[in-house]
């Protein structure tokens, strides 16, 4: 067997990683897409919030891989970044629903 390479414990588990995170990250541009395009705002903000925790699943397959490419500290960077814009999003919705909520009751 020629071609047959024995593979590390620790390669497969990089490969896995990185295919993890190739998903989880690409979910999040298409996450994204499907929000714009949403027919409500609860939809919206809903959408938005799975953004959010495909970051978040990005950036711990980003902490698993372990690597110290500069490149990969720049991507694991702005998946941080997405991260906190998308939780910026979110809070808007929650002190403009409060501020409503507050109108309507006085």
């Amino acid at each position: 067997m020629q071609g047959f390479r024995q593979i590390s414990q620790e390669d497969q588990a990089l490969l896995e990683y990185s295919k993890q995170l190739i998903r989880s990250s690409s979910s999040v541009a298409a996450d994204y897409i499907e929000a714009n395009e949403s027919l409500s705002r609860k939809d919206y903000f809903h959408r938005v919030r799975i953004c959010r925790k495909e970051c978040k699943e990005s950036i711990l397959w980003f902490k698993l891989c372990d690597r110290d490419d500069p490149e990969c500290s720049i991507l694991k960077q702005e998946a941080f970044e997405l991260m906190r814009i998308f939780g910026a999003i979110l809070e808007k919705k929650v002190n403009f629903e409060s501020e409503h909520y507050l109108e309507f009751r006085v």
